[in-house]
């Protein structure tokens, strides 16, 4: 990499993502780091169609949301191994423990989970129940 390309920032959006409605980019790379912007549980995007939530549960949501991620996290030429902190943003305190169950299980086996953190957040659109954004540094 030329230290052109370096500092190059470069807008992520896979073909499983719409456009942002807005002038925000859902992924952001930069040299080695990757920004991943908050993702919600939305099935991949179909032409014409709305956004739509995987499923009205917790963990329908949180797989998708994973999903999501993962997906900007590729088109950066990223994986999990170089996710260094994710951020959780839960709409409800009882969906802790779930959600800690769920996140356990599918980051089972990363030999160094990341940094984290959990937070209660209410301005998530009507039935969409979790948020996840991460960062990630490659190489």
């Amino acid at each position: 990499m030329t230290d052109q390309t370096a500092a190059t920032k470069t807008a992520l959006t896979p073909p499983t993502h719409t456009t942002p409605p807005a002038k925000f980019s859902h992924g952001v790379r930069k040299g080695n780091l990757l920004q991943v912007a908050g993702q919600v549980g939305f099935l991949p995007a179909v032409e014409g169609q709305a956004p739509t939530p995987a499923g009205p549960t917790l963990r329908e949501q949180t797989l998708q949301t994973f999903a999501n991620v993962e997906a900007i996290l590729n088109e950066g030429g990223a994986t999990w191994d170089d996710v260094m902190m994710i951020r959780v943003y839960l709409t409800d305190t009882g969906h802790f423990a779930e959600m800690n169950e769920i996140y356990n299980d599918y980051f089972k086996d990363l030999a160094v989970a990341p940094a984290a953190r959990t937070t209660v957040y209410v301005g998530l659109p009507a039935g969409l129940l979790i948020e996840i954004d991460a960062l990630a540094v490659l190489g």
